[in-house]
């Protein structure tokens, strides 16, 4: 049985969101076993609300105070101890049979209190981020990191893409991902000194996998399934296509109320831009994990949805069906040898 924590506060629809999504769950999945933290009386008024679970499926771990947005990470994790995120991190780390958590909370919260309270996978230096986007050839496309590491050394970026590599596999059954790394430019020379070792490093562990640089603008192409990037820059990557996406539909709805004529055409493609918006709408695809920590991190939109925390849970359960956090460990490993392996002296 698959045991996971549900935070149901701190997000834009919570605890509406997290309950119902975790209900749907589930039902989707008869192996899972849910535990709630939250106000006691609120959860249970939510889980009724919404249709009920069987009591044998669920449990709730009262927890009356919220971390928000405002909170600073640092003293919200010594601070709010009553907190729902605390105490989902207070199970995972207790409690050898909890797999993993989901949350919809405060981001810098989530990952100084995971990072610091739950441990790192075995070779580990710092756990990162890993959102998903969708791409224009129906695919989508992992960004490793994405905001959980500012400034990064080669051999963290290089643990990036083992990390997110694995996910891929994992979650998204990406046989081969294609391994490129955020840069100015695509050439083998672009880029700073770090930029440029990393090259190095990841032409080398990963082979004919990685295809080397990437310019910010081709994020949405389909030519790559993983993108290895300090969490700044991933960060300002995803969050600057997000936003244009999204104005860009603006934009056209815009225009198309603007004239009498682009109504008429727009009766046409009606069900063109409904295929356009679901497949730019992050609720369909999850969310962001925190790769690396010794229990499974989700990590659900603010904004997220009953339809897309559940899906969520789905990748939560995923990454547990295949042992992801094992094979971080000995792929890291792995490329540690090959690496240190290079750097040794030729024996006269």
């Amino acid at each position: 049985m698959i045991r996971l924590v549900i935070d149901t506060m701190g997000g834009d629809n919570s605890p509406d969101a997290p309950v119902e999504g975790a209900i749907m769950a589930l039902r989707e999945h008869e192996d899972l076993y849910v535990i709630f933290t939250g106000d006691q009386e609120t959860v249970k008024a939510t889980i009724e609300k919404y249709g009920g679970i069987d009591d044998s499926r669920y449990g709730i771990e009262h927890a009356p105070d919220v971390i928000t947005g405002e909170d600073k990470p640092t003293d919200a994790v010594r601070l709010k101890r009553e907190s729902s995120m605390i105490k989902a991190i207070k199970l995972l780390r207790q409690n050898d049979d909890i797999d993993g958590m989901v949350s919809t909370g405060a981001t810098g919260a989530l990952v100084a209190a995971s990072t610091v309270r739950i441990g790192r996978v075995e070779g580990v230096v710092r756990p990162a981020f890993c959102p998903i986007v969708p791409t224009l050839k129906g695919g989508v496309t992992g960004i490793c990191d994405s905001g959980a590491n500012v400034d990064c050394t080669p051999a963290q970026l290089l643990q990036f893409s083992i990390m997110g590599k694995l996910y891929m596999q994992a979650v998204f059954g990406i046989e081969k991902p294609r391994i490129a790394m955020l840069n100015i430019g695509t050439e083998t020379e672009k880029g700073d000194d770090l930029h440029k070792k990393v090259y190095k490093m990841l032409a080398k562990v990963h082979g004919d996998q990685f295809v080397g640089n990437m310019e910010g603008r081709d994020l949405l192409s389909g030519n790559y399934d993983l993108i290895v990037s300090d969490g700044f820059s991933g960060n300002i990557l995803i969050k600057t296509t997000e936003g244009t996406a999204l104005q860009m539909l603006k934009l056209i709805k815009t225009q198309i109320y603007s004239k009498a004529k682009y109504k008429i055409g727009a009766m046409f493609m009606k069900q063109m831009f409904a295929d356009i918006k679901g497949l730019m709408d992050y609720q369909n695809y999850g969310g962001s994990v925190l790769l690396g920590t010794e229990k499974i991190v989700v990590k659900g939109h603010g904004s997220s949805t009953a339809k897309s925390f559940a899906k969520c849970i789905d990748q939560a359960i995923m990454m547990m069906s295949h042992n992801l956090n094992s094979r971080i460990a000995e792929e890291i490993a792995a490329a540690e040898a090959v690496l240190a392996q290079e750097e040794k002296p030729a024996e006269e």
